[in-house]
């Protein structure tokens, strides 16, 4: 009777405590394994590459909060259609010696995929020429097209990081527009934009850079650049809240 008291005691503890031994050797194996599981996770849940900025970039915001209405103003256009916007900001890369470098070409084309964030294209020449050595179809530089959120995240950091690396920097001239209320203005270095890296430039070399506005007057072009903030020639900056 006394055997049979203690075993049951045993038991009533074992039930109460909701523990068991495990099996399989010390220490238990198979639960080991299975928390080691649990701290690592399903394959593929954390993505080592970075995720783009969501939501509405700031110089967007401020464009659409204070610079239309303020726009609508001061030039009396009633309908909001007619407010000028920015359409698109393109940037080209001229190489004539791709053909014999095409190494350089390359590193043009790498940069400027860091600077915009997005791959370029390659342009070609269109039609040979003899005196300059140049065939139909062969590599001449690189382009790359900016819309939407891109478009202004990359004239942001433009007005606020790289023209403040500019040398002897004076203003942008106000006289580069071309009569359709496009923008258009040459940088002679790319090293001012802080994503390139001294250490890796193969070679120093210059970018056109176009801002096309929905405008076909100049007038509401420079309107427009002014109150996004754009350092024109002797004259004070718009700050951008």
């Amino acid at each position: 009777m006394a055997d049979e008291t203690k075993e049951s005691g045993k038991a009533g503890k074992e039930a109460k405590g909701g523990k068991a031994k495990p099996s399989g050797g010390k220490g238990g194996g198979q639960p080991q394994a299975a928390a080691k599981g649990k701290d690592k996770g399903p394959a593929g849940a954390v993505d080592p590459t970075p995720k783009a900025a969501e939501g509405t970039p700031r110089l967007q915001e401020y464009y659409t909060n204070t610079v239309r209405p303020r726009l609508a103003k001061e030039f009396g256009l009633g309908n909001t259609n007619q407010v000028p916007r920015l359409v698109k900001i393109v940037l080209n890369v001229g190489m004539g010696d791709a053909s014999k470098n095409p190494k350089q070409l390359d590193a043009a084309v790498e940069e400027l995929g860091l600077i915009t964030g997005q791959k370029p294209v390659v342009t070609r020449a269109k039609k040979a020429i003899a005196n300059f050595g140049l065939r139909e179809g062969m590599p001449v530089g690189a382009t790359v097209t900016l819309r939407g959120a891109r478009m202004y995240e990359f004239l942001d950091r433009f007005i606020n990081l790289a023209v403040p690396r500019i040398r002897d920097f004076r203003g942008l001239p106000s006289r580069s527009f071309d009569g359709r209320g496009n923008y258009t203005f040459g940088i002679k270095e790319q090293m001012i934009f802080p994503e390139i890296d001294f250490d890796r430039v193969e070679k120093i070399h210059g970018m056109d850079i176009t801002l096309v506005t929905s405008s076909d007057r100049d007038d509401l072009a420079l309107g427009l650049l002014r109150e996004l903030g754009w350092p024109f020639r002797g004259e004070t900056p718009q700050r951008v809240a």
